[in-house]
């Protein structure tokens, strides 16, 4: 199936990286020398989407859409200085692929990674499969091959939904969304169980395939609950299980590259020590 748009949550205050993002955003943090985000859209580049929808927040100054775009003070000092060659490091806008910022409402009030996703969809009016990846953590392919493109071969022509899982020693399930899996279907997410009542040690990585009727039953979710900032997030996981249990399939995909997740210190190092081969 060939996907031609992505959707990439990034708003929120990334508190887990605090005190750094007070003034970096999360998916700002450098890997390597390039910024994390720009590992997610490098991957949907690969897997051949040209159109992709970037969530960010209402803040006066977006590092992420600045980063996007082109800097002429900058090129016209590299090339005043003689470092004319650097012009094409400063490059980082993606020939052939539309990138949309899209500016989330009310991103401190209605919080969680389901509704940037319904956000979009309605304002843009998509009516098609498309990927949705969360933009502070990915997969990394040192063979520079694509996890979501193997994602989308995967369904190939069919309508049905799919998701990207890795594996995590049994003893770490605590931490994470644990997928039930029966022959390649996605039977089940269960949020941090313990160890003895995990039916696996594959998690949800939040890497995504979205039918459009997996993303209308996202929309309706969000504009059906009202909940306050302190009671419940607007979970995607929520209407990922909605969706199964109403006869629908989603296809589980474990992904050949290494899961690389810059939210937290300690993964955030670890990606760099895998970028820069030293792990």
């Amino acid at each position: 199936m060939q996907i031609k748009k992505a959707i990439i949550p990034v708003a929120g205050w990334g508190t887990r990286r605090l005190p750094i993002t007070k003034t970096i955003e999360k998916a700002m943090l450098p890997i390597g020398n390039r910024p994390l985000v720009d590992y997610v859209v490098e991957d949907c580049v690969k897997a051949g989407i040209s159109e992709i929808y970037i969530v960010i927040d209402e803040k006066p100054f977006s590092q992420i859409k600045n980063y996007y775009e082109e800097n002429a003070q900058l090129n016209n000092y590299l090339i005043a200085r003689g470092k004319g060659d650097r012009v094409a490091l400063a490059k980082t806008d993606r020939e052939g692929v539309t990138l949309h910022f899209y500016c989330q409402k009310n991103v401190d009030s209605r919080y969680g990674s389901a509704e940037p996703v319904a956000q979009v969809v309605e304002e843009f009016g998509i009516n098609e499969s498309v990927a949705v990846l969360m933009g502070d953590d990915f997969s990394y392919n040192a063979d520079g091959s694509s996890d979501i493109a193997r994602l989308a071969e995967l369904i190939n022509d069919k309508n049905d939904s799919a998701m990207l899982a890795t594996e995590v020693p049994m003893e770490a399930v605590e931490k994470y969304g644990i997928l039930k899996v029966d022959d390649g279907i996605l039977s089940g997410i269960y949020e941090k169980p313990k160890r003895e009542e995990a039916p696996s040690n594959l998690i949800n990585i939040s890497k995504y395939i979205m039918s459009p009727s997996l993303l209308k039953r996202v929309v309706n979710y969000c504009r059906s609950h009202d909940f306050g900032p302190k009671d419940q997030e607007y979970l995607i996981t929520d209407p990922i299980i909605d969706h199964i249990k109403a006869g629908e399939k989603i296809h589980v995909m474990p992904i050949r590259g290494e899961y690389l997740d810059g939210g937290s210190l300690e993964g955030w190092l670890h990606a760099n020590n895998v970028i820069f081969g030293t792990k």
